[in-house]
C-alpha cells in the first residue's frame, strides 16, 4: 500500500468569491488549477447535479506531494445544507492564524495554540499556531463514524490504511498510508452520520493497475460501489480512471489511477487568473438579485 497517496477533500461551495478569499487570503493556499465543465461529472464529482460547474484545486504546494482542497461550484446553487459527517480539516500554519487576525476572520481558541474557524458554507478548520518547515501544513481530515470498530475494519482491512493512533475511550483513530502524508481521523459520534446536501468526498490515488482489483475486492466483500471503474475527461488535460466507493457510514471515497492523475494535476500557473476570470464572468448573483429570487439550495 506504500504506493497509495492521500490527495484531496472535495467541498461543495456556494459562494466562490468568499471561498476564494478564505483559502487564498486567510489560509494562504495557492490556486493550483481551475477547470470549467459544461455538464455534470460521470463520477458525480460535483454532486448529483448535471449542469454547468467548476473545479478549483487549492493547496500549499503541488498536488504531487501536498494534500489539497477541491472546491466544486455548481452554477445557480447558492448554499448546501450541512450534515455532521465532516468534522474538520487541521493544519499547522502560524501564518494562517496571523492572516485570520489581520483580516478579522472569526477565530475561536479551542485548545492551547489551536484555533477553530469556518470556511464559507460552514466547513470547520482547525489552525495550529505553529509552522512545519519543509512539509505540507495540512495534517488531517476528520470524519464522523457511527461504529469505530466497523470503520477500522473497512479502512484498514479492505483499504490497507495503517493505524497511527487509536483511543477507544475517546472513540477516535488516526489512519494513513505514509508518515509524510495527510492523515484521516475517524471520530465516533452518537447516532447516525448525516451527510445532508453538503457531503464531501475524500480522494486517494493508487497504481492504475490496482483499480480493477480494488473494485473486485469491494464486490466480493459486498461493499458499496457508487461508480464502477470509469474514465473521466478534462478538456485539454489527461484522462483519468476512477472508482468511487462508500464506507459503512456512506462517506464517499475516490480512488484514481496515480500515473494519469500526476499528469492531470500538474500546477497551472494561470490557475488563479482562470478562477478570477470565471468569477468575473459569472453573473448569476446579479441575475438572482435583479429578479429578487434566492439562489437554489443544494
Amino acid at each position: 500500500m506504500a504506493a497509495r497517496r492521500a490527495l484531496h477533500f472535495v467541498f461543495k461551495v456556494g459562494n466562490r468569491f468568499q471561498t476564494a478569499r478564505f483559502y487564498r487570503d486567510v489560509l494562504g493556499m495557492k490556486v493550483l488549477r481551475h477547470e470549467e465543465f459544461e455538464e455534470g461529472c460521470k463520477a458525480a464529482c460535483n454532486g448529483p447535479y448535471d449542469g454547468k460547474w467548476s473545479k478549483t484545486m487549492v493547496g500549499f504546494g503541488p498536488e504531487d506531494d501536498h494534500f489539497v482542497a477541491e472546491l466544486t461550484y455548481n452554477y445557480g446553487i447558492g448554499d448546501y445544507k450541512l450534515g455532521n459527517d465532516f468534522m474538520g480539516m487541521t493544519l499547522a500554519s502560524s501564518q494562517a492564524v496571523s492572516n485570520a487576525r489581520k483580516l478579522e476572520w472569526p477565530l475561536t481558541e479551542v485548545a492551547e495554540g489551536v484555533f477553530e474557524t469556518e470556511a464559507p458554507g460552514g466547513y470547520k478548520f482547525y489552525l495550529q499556531n505553529r509552522s512545519l518547515p519543509q512539509s505540507d501544513p495540512v495534517l488531517k481530515v476528520t470524519l464522523a463514524v457511527s461504529d469505530l470498530h466497523k470503520s477500522l475494519n473497512y479502512w484498514c482491512d479492505l483499504l490497507g490504511m495503517k493505524i497511527y493512533e487509536k483511543d477507544e475511550e475517546k472513540q477516535r483513530a488516526l489512519l494513513g498510508y505514509a508518515d509524510n502524508q495527510c492523515k484521516l481521523e475517524l471520530q465516533g459520534v452518537k447516532g447516525a452520520v448525516e451527510h445532508a446536501a453538503a457531503f464531501g468526498r475524500i480522494a486517494f490515488s493508487c497504481p492504475q493497475k490496482e483499480l480493477p482489483d480494488l473494485e473486485d475486492l469491494m464486490k466480493r466483500e459486498n461493499q458499496k460501489i457508487l461508480t464502477p471503474l470509469v474514465s473521466l475527461d478534462t478538456p485539454g488535460k489527461a484522462t483519468v480512471q476512477v472508482v468511487i466507493l462508500a464506507d459503512p457510514d456512506g462517506h464517499e471515497i475516490c480512488f484514481v489511477g496515480d500515473e494519469a492523475f500526476r499528469e492531470l494535476s500538474k500546477v497551472d500557473p494561470e490557475g488563479s487568473k482562470l478562477l478570477d476570470d470565471a468569477m468575473a464572468a459569472d453573473k448569476s448573483d446579479e441575475w438572482f438579485a435583479k429578479h429578487n429570487k434566492p439562489k437554489a439550495s443544494g
